[in-house]
């Protein structure tokens, strides 16, 4: 069973899964609001900006959208961010990544965020021990979105940035 959730489960989803519940199950019941977010179209742009000559860009493998990969000796998968701010997500959502390609045989191991604006990157160590956590998230995901309605609002400080804002403070 666990197959046929992480055929359905997205890079995204994993990283609204660690920040927000409630913005996953929107998220998920297509109710989507980040073409109305300025952050969110500043975060495309400036991974569509940056690493323009990377071969393997916003690649495409099942239903992942990895925003691009370095083949060496190993798969490094790369993910682009706007800021820091929400470091955790961005770090489950790479391993999430790499736990996937490791699924379909890919040698992958790691992977690094890279922050331009900040002038910065993360290197991300996938470690067998992440494994069971992440087969964990995915179930506790597939509960979440299975729900009739979303869950409880959060009330963080990084809410008010939410593209759902609006939608959970109305």
């Amino acid at each position: 069973m666990l197959n046929l959730i992480e055929l359905r489960i997205t890079g995204i989803q994993v990283a609204y899964y660690i920040v927000c519940k409630r913005q996953l199950w929107f998220f998920s019941n297509k109710i989507q609001m980040e073409e109305f977010s300025e952050d969110v179209l500043i975060g495309k742009i400036i991974s569509e900006e940056t690493f323009k000559r990377e071969k393997f860009k916003e690649l495409s493998i099942e239903n992942l959208k990895i925003d691009y990969i370095k083949i060496k000796d190993e798969i490094i998968v790369n993910e682009v961010k706007k800021s820091r701010k929400l470091e955790e997500s961005h770090i489950w959502q790479v391993k999430y990544y790499i736990f996937r390609l490791k699924k379909l045989g890919l040698p992958c191991y790691r992977g690094i965020i890279h922050y331009p604006k900040l002038f910065k990157k993360l290197e991300v160590e996938y470690k067998e021990s992440d494994s069971p956590k992440i087969e964990e998230a995915l179930l506790k995901i597939d509960e979440i979105i299975k729900q009739e309605k979303p869950p409880e609002v959060i009330n963080k400080p990084y809410c008010r940035k939410c593209s759902y804002f609006e939608l959970c403070y109305i």
